[in-house]
Order: C-alpha cells, then structure tokens, then sequence
C-alpha cells in the first residue's frame, strides 16, 4: 500500500487524540502497548476492528463500507471519489464528520487521501456492498434483451452471486437459449462453478446508477415521543417497585416452605414455573422474571445437596429486613446487570429445545450491556420524554448501533421496555428518576430517589363492614406486618385490599396476639368505625383459642375443662396422635408440638402453643435457608477503560518505546534467561554507564508482563534497583534489576 502508513500515522497524532483513540477502543491498551508498531498492529487485528464497527452508526458504517468497496486497503482513496461512490444524497459535512469519526478511531487514516486496515474487508462478509469481483474491464450493455437485463438487475441489487443449472456448461451465443447462457456466453456474467454464476463489479455499478450503494440513510430516524410530568412517571414506577417487592416477598415464602427442584440439566422445571405463577397469581412470563432475578440477586440458591432444590438463602433474611426502597434498589440493580434473558423463557431454541427458567441455555453475556444501552438512550432525553412504541425505539436503536444486538436486536429493546417497566426502572414509556440514578450512581442512591418519588408511609387503614380492610397506600411497616399477620391480602395495587376471617384471626393469636391487642389494634388504626362483626369474629376465635395447651414431652396437652380433654381422647387422631391422659386435665405425646397442634386444628379443635412460662408462642416455621453462592465477579463483555490519566501515561510509554526503537545504540548485553554470565555483565554495562553519564537503552518487563524500552542515564545501580534519569519527561525511573531483559549504551557520536 502506497502512501502513509498506520504506524507512521499515529505517531503523528497528538497525545489528547491518541488518549481519546484509547478511551474509545480499550482493547487497545491491554495489556499497554511496547510501541507505536505494536499500537498499530493491534489496531488492525480482526477482533478489534470487528468490535469497534459495533459501535458505529449506520451512515459511517456505509463510509467504511464503501472505502472497502473502493479497495482503500490496498490503494489510498481520495475523498472525492469516495463522495461519488455514496451518491447524490450524501452532503459534504455529513461525510467530513462520519470520516472523522472513523479516523478517530482509527478505522482510516489519511487526508484527503484514505485508507484502512487490511482486515477491515472481512468485516464487511464476501461481497462489500453487495457487489461481485472487479475483472477491471469495461462492459457494454447493448443489445441485451429484457429478459437478460432482469437477471442482470437482480443481481445487482445484491447478492451478486445466484444459483442455477444454466451454468453446468459453457456454450457459444449462438446455441445458448436461456438468458443465463447468452449472458455467459457475452461475458456479461462470471462462472464461478457448475451450479453458480457471479455478476461483475463494473456492471453491478453501472445498473444502480448514481446511487451505486443504494439508497443511504443518512441521519437517524425520527422518534415520536410525548412529555409527560415526571412525578406521574416516578408515582407510577414507585406503584411498580411496590408490587416487585410484594411479589418477591411471596415467591420468598413459599419457597421457604416448599423449596421447588433443581433439574437434572439445570433450571426450574415448566410445572414449578406454573405452581409460582399461580401461587403468586401473576402471568409466567411475570413469574419467569422474579425466578431469575431472586437466583440473579443470590436470594436464592441451588442447594447443590444429592436432591438439589432452589432454597433462599441467609441474603433473603437481610433483604426481608431492609426498607421497601432497599429491597427494591438490590432487585432492580440485579435486573440490570442480569447476564441473561428471561424472555426466552417458553421459547424454543434451533433445535425446538424448551427453555426453562434459570437454565443455562438463556444465559448471554452481552445482556448487561444491551439492557443499559437501551436504558442510556431513554435517559438521555429530557425528563418525563415518554416513547409510546417500542418498535420506533428499536429502529432508532437500530440505525445508531446496527452491529449490535444480533438477530434478537429488535426484540431486546421490547424485552428490556417491559422488564424495565415490570421492575420499575421504567414507567408510562419514559425512564424513572430512581431508575435514572441507578443508571448513574448505583443501588444505594437509587433507594434514596425511590424513597423520595413514594408518598410518605401511611399510618391508617379502613376497615369495611365485609371484613375487608383497604390501606389506601403504602402502609409503615409495623402497620404492614400487623396487616399481613392478622389478614390475607384479597389485590394489591396503589390501594391494597385484605381479606379477615377466622383462619387469619386465629394466625394472629398463635403468632402470640391477645384479644385486647387485635382491638386496640383496629381501633387505633382504622379511620372508619370498627364493624360489630369484625368484633364477635375476634372475640368468638379468642374464645375458643387456647383453651388447650401445648408443651413439650415430646409434648403436652393441659386445659381447665376436662370434659374438653375427654372431647380430645375420644377423636380418632388422639389415636394417630399418640395421646394418652397423665391427670384429669393434661394429655401427652411423643410426637412434636407443632405436629400435634397441626392435627388437633386438623381435627376442629383450636389450640394454642405455650412455653415454659406459659406464654403464647409463635410456632410458625421460619422456613428453610441455603448459604449463598459465592458468585464469581461478572465479566465485562469489554475490556474496562481505564482512567484518562491512566491512558495518557500509557500514550507516553508508547512514545519512548518508539523513540528507543529508533535508539542507535552500541556496545549491547542481553540477559540470556539466568544462564551464562549475563546478570553480571548487564550490571557491569549500567555501572560503567553510571560512572561515565552515559544513557542507555533499558529493555525490561513491566509489571504487566510487557516487553518495553526506555532511555534512561543511571546514577544509582545496585540493591536490587537500577534507578536512572528520563530525559524526554524529565522524571526519575526505578527499575528492578530481575527485570532487566537487556542493556545497550546509547551511541552518542
């Protein structure tokens, strides 16, 4: 290739642009390069040019297309011819700024005259643009019939390679009779094998005409989007959050109870997924997603015991006792970083595989950064933008990334908009305040901005004289604990509806609440009059509650009215029981409490458990736990970037390994790998070097296992540490000694 090379391009450019080329493609820099040489040679690897065309939009991707078109990986490519390959719709200033785009980035170099790095056509697939081979002969249409010319068209308009049995032999014009054969025989079409023929370069150019790429679509496409007041977006999110943690606390319960089976391939089976739906009275795509964002969030565990199960973990019992908003931030930073996709839960794979919930077949490690992008394009609009379709967003997304994504592209963004929406992050279209600061700034203050979009905490409910009661809001969570033991939650939403009944009242009492503490409590509570029924309902389960005792023998039976102990001794589970009477008022039981009261409540009766004081107590399981995994830290699916500071000492090291390249050096000792008396005679040349104030050029391994030079005048050799003055940064260097690959003096005649 004729002109500048990449090399030689870069050592040209300013340490700023080198650092901004840095920050842009961090593969670049790990592990930091020796050398401007080796800088460029990374530039124009395969995987790195492939992952920086991710990054680039559709109309510059069309830039870097057609100067592969035009060969620039071989030839340099004059602006303006590149201006008449994209067409009359293509405008200078767009052009100017796609190509400094790509010079930014190192994808081309040069001017007015361009190139780009070799590899770039593989990029770019068999036929760039949809164009054949260029044969470099000019061709003549005339002549040719319509049926001819509509071959020749359509494989212009690309691919430009088609199959047919017209080609199995090659025959003179005047015996060909297909128009395949006249085109072979005019030369117009290439045979590349029996079954398929390929349209030249040159004639594909001449039928499109002035547009010879197609039509480019130049700017990004227009997103409809309405405004709407952001404390309506945060209110409706903040109702969402509400529900994810009502939901979760649920799927935590009943797991705690009956934790479901790991799969023999992994995952949670199909009829577990139903059983939580149901059980949660949600949807199962909805089910899907809480399943893998409690795994996702290590709240819950594979057992990994002979019979595995999916069990909470001791995290659940710290996350149960963190605010509302706590709770809601650790779920939604764990959707967000979500290395899988829970919509493709139901789906079937390429070989009509089902795929369950928590399976490994649903894991993809682009998901985290997926999710934030389609996330920082909706926060970067001002507040309370909404997008009304999720398809304009895709096509939006589509334009300015079309690399990225895969073929489910487009259904990741739908995916990610009603996730989003389920857990909170999103609300009505628009991006939340507390999803906004997520994005930003964490977990931590995302709780903070939750907390403030929710209405404050209600002290109150209303009682109904149906025995419903209706917390129009969010309830403080003594109140909502109290809620929850005392009553069974009928629907939820912005108001929440639960449910008195006998059962409930009796829970309340086992749990160890008097009577008296369940009135006081609807009294002081409730902002409506306490109904007469709800009173004879607490009072007549009062009544009957505790009039057994139970204790531990195994366990006991006691109560005051013998004749109820004979009532108890007569029922035919006192036999299953294990009862027998010890004194008039008093049974016994070799069998657990619990599972004694269990059948007596079975049975009809209504006992209550009491310990050694004879106090009331709650007997209801805790449910079962799991440690947690010790989850390895999640891969970046791109290397990191380090800071700007970072970057620009790496520029500096880049640039003294050159100037060291270009060292003309004389007497020379490399160290040949602990053999021989190469140490020795390393440490001889930098003392000599030291005494007489010679520089010398230092080769040496980094601390990152890089080979690297630098020109260095040592005043201080010996301990373990060669210690020199860098004259082109004007800084002192330490290096130590088993570092040191090799050491030349500086030729300075």
């Amino acid at each position: 290739m004729s002109g500048i090379t990449l090399a030689d391009w870069l050592r040209a450019q300013d340490d700023s642009a080198l650092v901004a080329l840095l920050r842009a493609r961090p593969d670049l820099a790990t592990p930091p390069p020796a050398d401007m040489s080796v800088l460029a040679t990374r530039v124009g690897t395969r995987a790195s040019i492939a992952r920086a065309c991710e990054d680039l939009d559709t109309f510059t991707l069309a830039v870097l297309e057609a100067l592969v078109v035009q060969g620039a990986d071989t030839e340099p490519v004059a602006l303006a011819t590149l201006a008449g390959l994209l067409g009359p719709d293509v405008k200078p200033r767009p052009l100017k700024q796609a190509v400094a785009r790509l010079r930014s980035l190192a994808l081309v170099w040069g001017d007015d005259e361009l190139s780009i790095p070799p590899v770039t056509r593989e990029a770019f697939g068999t036929y760039p643009g949809g164009l054949g081979r260029a044969t470099g002969q000019a061709y003549d249409l005339g002549g040719i019939t319509e049926d001819e010319q509509r071959v020749l068209r359509k494989l212009a308009a690309g691919p430009p390679i088609g199959d047919t049995r017209d080609a199995s032999r090659v025959v003179p014009l005047d015996k060909a009779e297909t128009p395949v054969q006249r085109l072979l025989a005019r030369g117009l079409l290439l045979r590349r094998d029996p079954g398929t023929v390929e349209l030249p370069r040159e004639i594909a150019l001449q039928l499109r005409g002035e547009r010879p790429l197609g039509p480019v679509q130049v700017t990004e496409p227009k997103l409809k989007t309405s405004t709407l007041q952001q404390t309506s977006v945060d209110a409706t999110g903040g109702g969402e959050a509400l529900e994810l943690v009502r939901h979760v606390e649920n799927l935590l319960a009943s797991w705690s109870a009956e934790p479901p089976p790991v799969l023999r391939t992994g995952g949670l089976g199909v009829r577990e997924l139903r059983k939580a739906a149901k059980d949660l009275d949600v949807d199962e795509r909805r089910a899907a997603l809480l399943v893998e964002l409690v795994v996702g969030a290590d709240l819950v565990a594979n057992t990994e015991a002979a019979e595995p199960e999916w069990v909470p973990t001791t995290k659940a019992d710290v996350w149960l006792a963190a605010t509302t908003e706590v709770r809601w931030s650790t779920l939604a930073h764990a959707w967000l970083e979500l290395p899988r996709l829970p919509a493709l839960v139901g789906r079937r794979d390429e070989k009509d595989k089902l795929l369950t919930a928590l399976a490994d077949e649903i894991r993809r490690a682009q998901a985290p950064r997926d999710r934030r992008w389609v996330l920082e394009t909706l926060a970067a609009f001002p507040k309370g933008t909404a997008v009304a379709n999720p398809a304009d967003l895709a096509a939006l997304l589509a334009w300015r990334a079309p690399r990225r994504g895969g073929r489910q592209r487009d259904e990741l963004v739908r995916w990610t908009v009603e996730e989003g929406t389920a857990v909170g992050v999103l609300a009505l279209g628009a991006i939340t305040s507390a999803g906004r600061v997520l994005l930003d700034e964490g977990p931590g203050h995302a709780a903070k901005a939750l907390g403030d979009a929710l209405p404050a905490p209600l002290d109150h409910v209303l009682v109904q004289a149906d025995l419903t009661v209706v917390a129009p809001g969010r309830l403080e969570p003594e109140l909502a604990d109290e809620m929850a033991l005392v009553a069974d939650v009928e629907s939820a939403g912005s108001a929440t509806v639960y449910r008195i009944s006998e059962p409930t009242v009796r829970r309340a009492l086992d749990a160890g609440r008097t009577a008296d503490e369940l009135h006081e409590l609807f009294k002081l509570r409730s902002r409506t009059p306490v109904p007469q029924s709800l009173t004879y309902l607490i009072d007549d389960a009062a009544r009957r509650h505790g009039r057994l005792r139970g204790g531990v023998a195994g366990s006991f039976l006691r109560c005051d009215d013998s004749v109820l102990i004979s009532e108890v001794l007569a029922h035919p589970e006192a036999a299953r029981l294990e009862l027998r009477r010890i004194a008039p008022t008093v049974l016994v039981s070799p069998l657990p409490l619990a599972e004694v009261l269990d059948g007596l409540r079975s049975a009809g009766f209504a006992p209550a458990a009491e310990g050694a004081d004879g106090q009331v107590l709650d007997l209801r399981p805790g449910g079962r736990r799991t440690t947690p995994r010790q989850r390895s830290a999640r891969r970046s699916p791109a290397p990191a970037v380090p800071a700007d500071e970072r970057l620009g000492e790496f520029v500096r090291l880049v640039r003294a390994g050159d100037r060291a390249a270009a060292t003309p050096r004389g007497e020379r000792v490399a160290v040949p790998g602990h053999l021989g008396s190469g140490p020795s005679a390393t440490l001889s040349l930098l003392q000599q070097a030291a005494r007489a104030r010679r520089r010398v050029l230092v080769g040496f391994v980094d601390s990152h296992g890089t080979a690297a030079q630098r020109v260095i005048e040592p005043h201080l050799v010996g301990g373990g540490v060669l210690e020199g003055y860098d004259h082109s940064y004007g800084e002192v260097l330490r290096f130590p000694l088993h570092r040191v690959t090799s050491a030349a003096l500086v030729d300075e005649a």
